[in-house]
This record gives C-alpha cells, sequence and structure tokens, in this order.
C-alpha cells in the first residue's frame, strides 16, 4: 500500500512552492518613495526636523512631476520619509534634482562652512540609533569638487559622496542614480544592516545665506533603468 503521508507531504511542497513563487511575483522591482502633497501643500508622509530656524518647504508640479521645494535663509531642515528594507534586493537609489541657489562660500570640507543647497540621504539604523546609525549622503556642493567622497566634519557615522558642485547647471533638472549597497560597502567597510529611512535636506545656517532646490522621484530599484 501507499503511504498516505506521502501525498499530502506532496501537496505541501507543492503550496509552498507557489506561495514562494507568488511572493517574489509580487515583489516589485521598484520601490517608490512618494512625494505628494497635503490639503495644505506641505509633504504628506515625511517627517520634518529643524535645527537652525525653518526653511520653506512645499509640494509643487514640476516638469519632473511632484517635486519637494525647498528654500532656505540661513536656517537647517531635513525631511525624512521611513522606509524599510535590504539594500541589496534594490540596491539603486534614482531621483532627479534641481538647484536653484547655493549658499555663497559654502565647503562640506569644512565644519563652519557645511551647508548645501541640495542632500539625499540614506539611512541605515544601528542601535543606538541617534548616534550609531549609519548614513550615506549625496550633495550638490558650492565648492568642494565633484566625485569627493568623505566623511563629515560633523558627525563621523555619516559619508558624503560630493555628485554635483558649483554653479555649473543651476536651473536645470539632472537624474542621479546610485548603487548604494556597493557605496556603503566601500565607505564603511562592513555589510549594511536594513535601511530605515530616506532624507532630503537644504542648509545654509553655517554660511548664513540661501539656497534653493528642488527634488523630485525618488526610488530604489535593482537596476538604474528600472522606471
Amino acid at each position: 500500500m501507499r503511504p498516505l503521508y506521502i501525498i499530502p507531504v506532496a501537496l505541501l511542497f507543492m503550496m509552498t512552492l507557489t506561495a514562494a513563487s507568488s511572493k517574489a511575483a509580487a515583489e516589485p522591482d521598484v520601490l517608490s518613495v512618494p512625494i505628494k502633497k497635503d490639503r495644505a501643500g506641505a509633504p504628506d508622509g515625511w517627517k520634518i526636523r529643524e535645527w537652525r530656524g525653518k526653511a520653506a518647504v512645499s509640494v509643487v508640479a514640476t516638469d519632473s512631476g511632484d517635486a519637494l521645494h525647498l528654500k532656505s535663509a540661513g536656517t537647517s531642515t531635513a525631511l525624512y520619509k521611513d522606509v524599510s528594507f535590504d539594500i541589496r534586493d534594490r540596491p539603486r537609489l534614482n531621483w532627479r534634482w534641481k538647484v536653484i541657489a547655493l549658499p555663497k562660500g559654502a565647503d562640506v570640507r569644512l565644519k563652519s562652512t557645511d551647508d548645501q543647497a541640495a542632500q539625499v540621504y540614506v539611512i541605515f539604523p544601528k542601535w543606538p540609533s541617534a548616534i550609531n546609525s549609519r548614513i550615506i549622503g549625496y550633495i550638490w556642493d558650492t565648492q568642494a569638487p565633484k566625485g569627493l567622497e568623505l566623511t563629515s566634519t560633523k558627525t563621523s557615522t555619516t559619508k558624503y559622496v560630493v555628485l554635483r558642485s558649483g554653479q555649473a547647471g543651476l536651473g536645470q533638472w539632472f537624474a542621479e542614480s546610485r548603487d548604494v549597497y556597493e557605496d556603503y560597502k566601500r565607505l564603511f567597510k562592513e555589510e549594511p544592516p536594513l535601511v530605515g529611512s530616506v532624507s532630503v535636506m537644504i542648509d545654509s545656517d553655517d554660511t548664513a545665506g540661501t539656497a534653493e532646490s528642488y527634488v523630485a522621484d525618488i526610488y530604489f530599484s535593482k537596476s538604474a533603468a528600472a522606471k
């Protein structure tokens, strides 16, 4: 007689395979970080943190879709959007940005002039998160050369990558794409924990100047051309 347990086990195996396949099919290649406005025109679902003063922050329609519009006058403001996933699954961070005005005299290499018109961060929480989280910031700096990678003069767990520098391209939209997984391993010399949030920031408090920028179409993907 055929053992009765064979049929249930076989069925269970097939069901497990089906469930796994369905889950894989349901996992999107792209993880968007939505930019939407609430009834007041403010970023919906984004947390705002201010250090010195309050930058003007809103969501506006642009030719690159809805965008975060940030204007700073001697202020320092960051917006945070919670996300949670393994960066190995979608290693590329993609976004568009446009800078209108750079903070005059700013330079990320000096603690006294560490201001930028446009900054996009990926935050990897590590306990205790307030002092140990790993942060990668992709920035448009006023003076530091394009391609420079450095540790923040203010927090040792923050690494910067200067993607653009100076006046060239002001007022124009640029599409960016970075392999965050490879950047993390190179900058921190370790495997990354889970991503915890994405942040967009503007500041001109150290230089007491002004800055203005737009950031739009933020998403993570398996490849740069996933969207």
